[in-house]
């Protein structure tokens, strides 16, 4: 593994960190391939949860531009080429995770960065981290699935706003207003990511998948096509390992030791 992502193994769940701190860890494409490896090993190697979080004073600036100064080349870059060979896939592939995906953002959270985070299932961060949709800044629109991300939890009026003036989220206005799960003190957050991710990990993941699923689906369902997918996914999850111990656990007041099968 290249030493801008760094790979923790917990057991039941691994850590990612992108490792590119004097660059605010922001991507390049080596770094891009590393994390997909990491992200696929992961999945391959029957993993429960994934924790993704940055080094250093910031999580992620987004797309290192370095590599693609229009100064530097001999014509305009087609950005769209590095979205469908790098950030689409990615975003694709946390959606489709059949795990948790946490993200801890340990500080300033700009561009495809921030909605890197925002792909993520659950979204810790720290009280002093932000949120930026930086695009404007320099004549782009939000990609990285950030105009979805934005529109579907924040409503058209923020998301407008946000990605029109550039303006930085405070973390905990993005936890009031929806954005991320919560703000936590900065000296706590690795603390608490870790033990949501462990605490998951051990969970019934055969559940946590099916609930991903459906939340996904419901963003363009209709309330009677969701209904029969809850009921479809119902059926799969009671008939599951899990399902009996966790109704055995309850019945005889002890800790269900979920499988994830």
């Amino acid at each position: 593994m290249s030493n801008t992502i760094l790979h923790q193994d917990h057991g039941e769940w691994v850590e990612i960190t992108l490792h590119r701190p004097d660059k605010l860890n922001s991507f390049n494409d080596a770094m891009h391939l590393n994390f997909r490896s990491c992200f696929e090993e992961a999945i391959a190697n029957g993993k429960r949860a994934i924790l993704i979080t940055g080094s250093g004073r910031g999580f992620c600036a987004g797309q290192d531009l370095g590599d693609r100064n229009p100064s530097k080349m001999d014509g305009p870059p087609d950005l769209s080429q590095t979205l469908t060979k790098f950030y689409n896939p990615l975003v694709r592939m946390i959606g489709a995770a059949d795990l948790p995906v946490i993200c801890a953002v340990n500080g300033v959270a700009a561009g495809a960065g921030a909605n890197l985070a925002l792909a993520c299932d659950i979204v810790i961060a720290a009280d002093n981290a932000k949120f930026v949709q930086s695009f404007a800044n320099v004549g782009l629109v939000p990609d990285a699935g950030g105009t979805w991300s934005l529109t579907q939890l924040l409503g058209p009026a923020r998301a407008k706003a946000l990605a029109m003036t550039g303006e930085p989220l405070s973390a905990q206005r993005a936890a009031d207003w929806g954005l991320i799960w919560k703000a936590v003190p900065s000296e706590n957050l690795m603390t608490e990511a870790r033990a949501l991710a462990a605490r998951l990990a051990n969970g019934p993941t055969t559940s946590f998948a099916h609930t991903k699923k459906a939340i996904y689906a419901a963003t363009t369902n209709t309330l009677v096509a969701q209904l029969d997918l809850e009921a479809k996914f119902q059926k799969t999850c009671g008939q599951s390992t899990d399902y009996a111990e966790g109704v055995s656990a309850f019945l005889n007041k002890r800790k269900p030791e979920f499988t994830g099968r």
